[in-house]
């Protein structure tokens, strides 16, 4: 059995970690590109989203078959629920961080915060701006960052991406400012 002091103590430093990794407000650096086109809030804060491409992040490690989730929670506020697997894209333990969302910019809905709850106790906020989104790539894409031009990740609706697909993707993130030579594109479940 666990001590009791001891497992906060783990919770803790988790969630400061956690913390370490994220935004923790507005701060954008200088050179970061602004959001490109708003997003149709209803069709984008809905339904599953799959992460193709990201910088490499010690909260990620392991972590394949990313899956960011929207959804409305019973008193209907907006939840983002985001998981992967480890390891193993479709057996692999999932790990998830949940949690309610704040749309920062209601005329383009293109910046959001996700207030991650950790261990039910603890909770860290961080920051993404939507940089460009389309309909193309079996269904839907759009590239994320946080505002201080540290981390991209690209999504699709669909997690199996053709090569090609794959490059005209990564050259959004480059036209960007990114470096899409620095992505992970981690195993992605079956159709």
């Amino acid at each position: 059995m666990r001590h009791p002091l001891k497992t906060l103590a783990l919770a803790g430093a988790v969630a400061a970690g956690l913390g370490a990794c994220a935004t923790m407000d507005d701060g954008a650096s200088a050179a970061a590109p602004q959001p490109a086109h708003p997003v149709d809030a209803a069709r984008f804060y809905s339904g599953v989203w799959h992460e193709i491409g990201r910088n490499p992040m010690k909260l990620t490690d392991g972590c394949v078959a990313g899956i960011t989730a929207f959804m409305r929670d019973a008193d209907g506020r907006l939840i983002d629920r985001d998981s992967c697997r480890m390891d193993d894209p479709v057996n692999g333990k999932e790990k998830v961080f949940a949690g309610p969302v704040d749309i920062l910019d209601p005329v383009t809905s293109a910046k959001f915060r996700t207030h991650y709850k950790v261990f039910g106790i603890f909770t860290f906020s961080r920051t993404y701006w939507v940089l460009d989104n389309g309909d193309d790539f079996g269904g839907g894409w759009f590239i994320t960052a946080t505002p201080d031009f540290k981390n991209v990740s690209t999504f699709t609706r669909d997690p199996q991406l053709s090569p090609a697909d794959r490059d005209r993707l990564n050259a959004h993130v480059k036209a960007l400012g990114y470096d899409p030579a620095g992505l992970e594109f981690p195993a992605q479940p079956p159709r």
